[in-house]
């Protein structure tokens, strides 16, 4: 028999059959169910009455027995007699059944409607005092748990979310990545961003602080001023919430300001980023340090009254505190860090420190103990040339080479590798030559361009690595590696992992890299960091939130100054193996116009050479210092003169007086 002729199963067609008959319409459909459950119901109703004892002897009286338990079952009446009467029955127990039938299914739908809107987060949100966030990217965990850590203990706290996507997929995202949040709880609502109704569901103007996320898109940054024009139009004018936005481009940073008005404050993500990776390549060490002093889990920067301090010099007020580290001042809103020591506090000024936490606590009248005899000779601590290289190309790589070339020592180098095809545009800064007379300069920087395969980690292979005093790794773009992940990052240091094993050579490496997850995985060798990217704008996003008068202060630090924090060798302060107390080692920063604000004491064999910074240091702490050592300071930032010049001062002792204000050095802090 042909395979045309072949008999087609009888479960098959039986089941076509029963496919085809529910499929023509709902009376159908309801034939179907009353059949089968007549099938199942009046069988074993039958049954039951059989085999009952005190069932009627009579077949006529079993009939109506098992008309009862059927009718009893399906809700159909259980009257009996006349074959009228037992219709009349059924038709009101159908009656009945439908009524009951229509009222569920009307509050099933309503129920499953507002259900659904609650699913759709288009609820309003009736709370006060609350934190609203706006937006959605990688680092909004970060930005969550910072904002949940800085009101730690402070009560009941709200964190609103609103986000152009599921709210039940964002609540399910953010509590699997936060966990339990103890005295806090998520509310996530769903609507346009650059739309008032929908910003209007979250209660902006009732919120303590509102957080705008940079978006990742192509029009991220203009998206994220009509958000903020958005937002303008419900917070009225005078007090209300703190804003606190991003930008990506340096070139949508004046517009955002002008959006955000006076109330708010505006970080740009990219440019700080390109700081944090020069910074990092110089500095091995500072990511992990930026990271612990901007969170919320140890010592931070607060904004302090201490009226008692007025009067006194900065200096004496510096080393009179115990528990906190004085950087600077706030004087009429602006900051004024690392001052000269000789600057006197004036009423209404606000101290700037580096503390656990932001008690206030009593000025104490002793100076803290100083011993001169321990302190190194005075000297400067020039930049050294430097030959670096970078490897990858992005948005943010322009901004690398504009401040390597601003910040680099004479003679400095930069070797820059990128994929074939890569276009550099103008990035690359203009090699002009120097001048005929025997005192013309060379440029600070000199740039080459190198094209190889970096996804072949045998073109690393060809470059001599050991000749570099470090290595920058940059991450691709949002959206444009197809996954969107770091494998090529991850490549890179793979490779320049295994150079450092073949070798035995160490060579320092800052990877850029996109999921913070990747550094999990990450090969990075004993000088080895990374920089994840936008996690130094989240942290001081919430850190701006929580204190809106750090505004100015990080502004000064990460903007104008560029680099001001940096770790140097213990011995650039005190002398080696000597055993002296912190407030040695932060008498000795103020003599060279910087702030100590910690230390990294070297352990010898260490897995990683960069551990973790003591912050905020007693001043009565002692230990015999090291050169391996590295104290944390504040500095003018590089390129500019502290406050006081090396050498320039007499250190204090606990019986020097305090001298008038109005000299040289109190001119130099008050720029």
């Amino acid at each position: 028999m042909g395979r045309g002729q072949e008999r087609t199963p009888l479960r098959h067609r039986v089941r076509y059959l029963f496919d085809r008959t529910l499929a023509r319409s709902t009376g159908t459909l309801l034939g179907w169910l009353a059949a089968c459950c007549l099938a199942v119901v009046v069988p074993v109703s039958t049954l039951l009455v059989w085999t009952d004892p005190d069932a009627p002897h009579s077949f006529s009286g079993r009939l109506a027995q098992v008309w009862r338990t059927s009718a009893e079952t399906l809700r159909l009446g259980a009257v009996t007699g006349a074959p009228t009467r037992m219709l009349l029955s059924v038709l009101l127990g159908l009656i009945a059944l439908l009524c009951v039938s229509t009222v569920v299914g009307v509050v099933t739908t309503g129920l499953g409607e507002q259900l659904t809107e609650l699913r759709r987060g288009r609820s309003r949100v009736l709370e006060r005092d609350h934190d609203v966030v706006l937006g959605w990217n990688d680092q909004i965990v970060t930005v969550i748990r910072e904002l949940i850590a800085g009101r730690a203990g402070g009560g009941r706290h709200v964190i609103t979310v609103l986000a152009d996507r599921d709210p039940a997929q964002t609540e399910t995202a953010l509590t699997a990545a936060l966990g339990a949040a103890h005295g806090a709880r998520l509310v996530c609502r769903s609507g346009n961003l650059t739309d008032p109704d929908d910003l209007a569901l979250v209660t902006p103007a009732a919120a303590r602080a509102v957080v705008v996320l940079p978006a990742e898109d192509a029009h991220g940054d203009p998206t994220t001023v009509r958000t903020l024009l958005a937002l303008r139009t419900l917070l009225a004018d005078g007090p209300g919430p703190r804003v606190v936005a991003a930008v990506h481009d340096g070139r949508c940073l004046p517009a955002a300001r002008l959006a955000v008005g006076p109330r708010g404050t505006v970080l740009e993500t990219d440019r700080t980023a390109a700081r944090l990776l020069v910074q990092s390549a110089r500095r091995p060490g500072m990511p992990a340090v930026l990271r612990d002093l901007l969170d919320f889990s140890g010592a931070e920067f607060h904004v302090t009254d201490m009226p008692e301090a007025v009067g006194l010099t900065f200096e004496e007020v510096a080393l009179r505190l115990e528990a906190s580290c004085a950087v600077g001042l706030l004087r009429d809103g602006r900051p004024l860090l690392t001052p000269a020591a000789r600057t006197v506090l004036e009423p209404g000024d606000r101290l700037v420190t580096v503390a656990h936490d932001d008690r206030a606590t009593p000025l104490p009248d002793r100076w803290a103990a100083v011993d001169t005899t321990a302190v190194a000779p005075p000297g400067t601590v020039p930049e050294p040339p430097s030959r670096l290289l970078l490897l990858g190309w992005n948005r943010r790589a322009p901004m690398i080479v504009d401040t390597l070339s601003r910040t680099a020592g004479p003679g400095s180098s930069l070797d820059i590798v990128t994929d074939p095809g890569t276009d550099l545009g103008r990035a690359l800064p203009r090699q002009e030559a120097p001048g005929p007379g025997p005192g013309a300069a060379a440029p600070a920087l000199a740039v080459t361009h190198h094209t190889l395969d970096l996804a072949a980690p045998e073109a690393l292979h060809g470059l001599e690595l050991s000749a570099y005093d470090s290595v920058i790794a940059l991450g691709e773009d949002h959206g444009t590696s197809p996954d969107g992940s770091d494998s090529p990052t991850l490549l890179a240091l793979l490779t320049l992992r295994s150079w450092e094993e073949r070798t035995g050579r160490v060579l320092p490496v800052v990877a850029e890299l996109h999921d913070r997850r990747s550094g999990r995985v990450a090969p990075l060798g004993h000088t080895s960091d990374i920089v994840v990217r936008g996690e130094l704008t989240a942290l001081v996003m919430a850190q701006i939130a929580h204190a809106p008068e750090l505004a100015a202060v990080f502004e000064e630090i990460f903007t104008v100054r560029g680099g001001a924090l940096a770790l140097y060798s213990a011995d650039h302060y005190v002398l080696p193996g000597r055993e002296a107390a912190f407030a040695t080692v932060a008498a000795a920063a103020l003599a060279r116009g910087e702030c100590a604000i910690g230390y990294h004491a070297h352990t010898p064999r260490a897995a990683r050479r960069y551990g973790a910074v003591r912050l905020s240091p007693a001043k009565s702490e002692r230990r015999v210092w090291q050169a391996e050592d590295e104290v944390l300071v504040l500095t003018a930032g590089p390129g500019r003169p502290g406050g006081a010049g090396p050498g320039q001062r007499v250190l204090p002792g606990p019986g020097r007086q305090r001298s008038e204000p109005g000299g040289p050095g109190e001119e130099a802090g008050l720029r």
